[in-house]
């Protein structure tokens, strides 16, 4: 399903850089593009082909996981991060579910307020200008739905970190020097 090795390295620890990055970037872009409509108009498509990107990557960098757990000493702190590990992807295959209702509303209403400024069919109210809602309660539950998946996203992710670097550090280093040249750097 990927690679397992890259340059002699086990993938995993090469490639969850990139979902490290990847998934708040897009928790952050989509609650600023759920409130800002000119931000919506600017990321455009992009908003939900990033987050379908950040998406496809979390079962590879899994899949290069299990890889390295079969290769490790299975220890609990080891079985903790792979069993948090599994939590990651619900949360990112909503953010991506939202990312693509948020840009198709957005889009939609904007496709709208343009044919709107062209025949001045507006009814004397001001064109909607990018606002991925009908109304407020939908753009309210669109705020809301956002923010909840993004921190969701956000919370999961820091929690494998946060077990992941206790699984690969605890007892793995000195809090003093183990050398003498090392102390002087």
């Amino acid at each position: 399903m990927g690679p397992t090795m890259i340059n002699g390295l086990p993938a995993h620890v090469l490639i969850l850089h990139f979902v490290v990055v990847a998934v708040p970037l897009a928790a952050i872009a989509l609650v600023v593009c759920v409130v800002s409509t000119t931000w919506l108009r600017r990321l455009g498509v992009v908003l939900p082909l990033f987050a379908l990107l950040t998406l496809i990557t979390v079962p590879i960098t899994t899949h290069a996981g299990e890889w390295l757990q079969d290769r490790v000493a299975d220890t609990p702190l080891v079985v903790k991060h792979t069993n948090l590990g599994d939590t990651l992807l619900p949360w990112v295959a909503a953010l991506f579910a939202v990312t693509v209702v948020v840009w198709w509303f957005g889009r939609r209403a904007m496709l709208k307020s343009a044919a709107e400024v062209r025949t001045g069919g507006h009814g004397g109210r001001p064109p909607v200008r990018g606002s991925i809602a009908l109304g407020t309660p939908v753009r309210t539950v669109a705020i809301v739905l956002s923010v909840v998946v993004a921190a969701g996203s956000i919370v999961t992710l820091v929690r494998i970190g946060d077990s992941g670097a206790k699984a690969a550090w605890t007892g793995q280093f000195s809090e003093k020097p183990v050398s003498q040249g090392s102390a002087d750097r």
